[in-house]
């Protein structure tokens, strides 16, 4: 269907051309241009399969035929379109506008304009309007179209690296509670092995039986612990060494935060404090851990984007929820980048902490131009962590779906193409007609003289006609009339003044049946007025 809109399309621009340019009379042979539109408009579907051999025969049809212009002009369109290497495209368009050039001029004695020179002077001119201009308009609009897919391409890239990073981050994180889990699993695997090693020498002389599950506890708690660190072995560096800010049971409490707040107003950062509500001692240790990394890695992102900015930490322990809040105000100065600057993936590590223990989480940059970050945890968390559904990198089946261009901007296009056709076009017919108005008709030229035998009607045809003044001078002074004379004709172009005094008179003489059968030229005495002072 779209192929048919197009042929049509092409159809009635190249017999527009011709119409305008027939209407004028100035085609040789009108009718022999029309099956070069008809083959032209036959070879238009195939510019996609065959760009280059339709575009070359589309060119040498125009320089035959100036009304199969549209349709090469819209053929060089598409071509250069499609077309991304630089060097072959340039080289075919200027093969095209060469062969239009060449075939014009071979044509134009027999279906041109005439004279051989204007041939060129054809070719030259439909060459922009059917092959240069659409050729460029084509490569700009095809270098658009591929820069604009090439920056889809790399800002899905850019999307899925993100998301990949994002990933990362959360596993990180997870991997930082499996060790805060193994620091207080193994601790308290540690104090059941040490108690049932106590209560294996105790029971060692009392009740032996005893003493065996006294033992099997002890050995058992041990296999546990062992077993445990090979699990946790797999997480990496991370899950084996919790390095110098190891967690405690202290950790997230009250006098742990302000440890915190009072380490960053030692490092130059204004932090103010308020706490609302008793200690978390009682809560579990995953919610004062989160509270602790919540706090700790914002006052750290303060620490390295917002220097000697202003930092509020709330802290709001509730019946059911604790929230943290973290504010910061707009630094005093921007800070310049440095390369100790973090990877930015910790506050999806934040998130991702939270999320399991079923709270919210939002960072987002102030309009003052701070930032703030704030989490709701529950105060007693649900025994199976909360499970995040990982959302898949655009481009793996799960994404977004590729938007298509919007119905405005194709309209638009087309437009822009259609009323580009029409100006082209115009262009073609009015070229066409200059060079045709310019170059010489086959029945130019001066009149022929006036021979014996022709016809009263053609000699005055040729410019013979009487003239009374010419006539008077003549009268009682020319010679004898040929016998048969019916009459004759005395023009002023023929009476010129020979020699002063004398008046040189042609005169054609017609017989009955109106044709010339003389014609004389004698001269006749000629009569001047006399100056103002030879005037008695």
């Amino acid at each position: 269907m779209r192929a048919a809109a197009e042929a049509a399309w092409v159809l009635l621009a190249g017999l527009g051309v011709w119409a305008v340019v027939c209407y004028t009379g100035m085609l040789p042979h009108p009718l022999l241009q029309l099956p070069a539109l008809a083959v032209g408009v036959a070879l238009f579907p195939l510019r996609r399969r065959f760009p280059s051999a339709v575009l070359l025969v589309l060119a040498a049809l125009t320089g035959l035929a100036g009304c199969v212009g549209p349709v090469t002009a819209a053929t060089a369109y598409t071509v250069s379109r499609r077309t991304v290497r630089a060097r072959r495209r340039a080289g075919l368009l200027a093969a095209a506008a060469t062969l239009l050039v060449v075939c014009a001029t071979l044509a134009a004695p027999w279906l041109g304009p005439g004279p051989l020179p204007y041939g060129p002077a054809l070719g030259l001119v439909l060459t922009p309007t059917a092959v240069l201009v659409p050729g460029l308009v084509g490569t700009s609009y095809g270098q658009q179209r591929r820069l604009v897919r090439a920056l889809r391409e790399r800002g899905d890239a850019a999307e899925r690296a993100r998301r990949l990073a994002d990933s990362e981050a959360r596993i990180h994180e997870r991997s930082r509670i499996a060790a805060e889990m193994h620091d207080l699993v193994g601790h308290r695997l540690s104090l059941i092995s040490l108690h049932a090693g106590g209560l294996e020498l105790a029971l060692q002389w009392a009740d032996p039986e005893l003493r065996e599950e006294a033992v099997l506890v002890r050995r058992t708690t041990r296999d546990a612990l062992r077993e445990l660190r090979q699990a946790l072995g797999v997480l990496g560096p991370l899950g084996r060494d919790t390095g110098p800010e190891a967690l405690t049971d202290a950790t997230g409490t009250r006098a742990d935060i302000e440890a915190l707040v009072a380490e960053s107003r030692s490092g130059g950062i204004p932090v103010r404090l308020d706490w609302t509500g008793p200690d978390l001692t009682g809560r579990p240790a995953g919610v004062r851990r989160a509270v602790h990394r919540l706090v700790r890695e914002s006052l750290t992102n303060v620490h390295r984007y917002a220097g000697a900015a202003h930092v509020a930490v709330s802290v709001a322990h509730g019946e059911e929820t604790v929230r943290v809040t973290v504010r910061n105000g707009a630094p005093p100065a921007p800070r310049a980048p440095a390369g100790s600057l973090g990877s930015g993936r910790g506050l999806t590590g934040l998130r991702e902490r939270v999320e399991l223990l079923g709270g919210s989480f939002t960072a987002a940059a102030l309009a003052s131009g701070g930032f703030a970050v704030e989490a709701a945890l529950p105060a007693e968390p649900a025994d199976a962590p909360a499970v995040r559904r990982e959302q898949p990198p655009p481009g793996t089946g799960g994404g977004a779906p590729v938007v298509p261009a919007p119905p405005g901007r194709r309209t638009a296009h087309v437009l822009t193409l259609a009323l580009g056709m029409v100006a082209l076009s115009t262009l073609m017919a009015l070229g066409t007609l200059f060079v045709y108005a310019t170059a010489p008709h086959r029945d130019a030229g001066p009149r022929p003289l006036p021979r014996l035998g022709m016809s009263y009607g053609e000699v005055m045809g040729a410019g013979v006609t009487d003239n009374a003044a010419v006539r008077a001078a003549a009268a009682g002074r020319e010679p004898a009339r040929p016998p048969g004379t019916a009459g004759c004709v005395y023009p002023f172009n023929g009476a010129t003044e020979s020699r002063p005094g004398s008046l040189a008179i042609a005169r054609y003489c017609f017989d009955a049946g109106q044709r010339l059968i003389a014609v004389d030229r004698f001269t006749v005495p000629s009569v001047r007025d006399a100056t103002p002072w030879e005037i008695p």
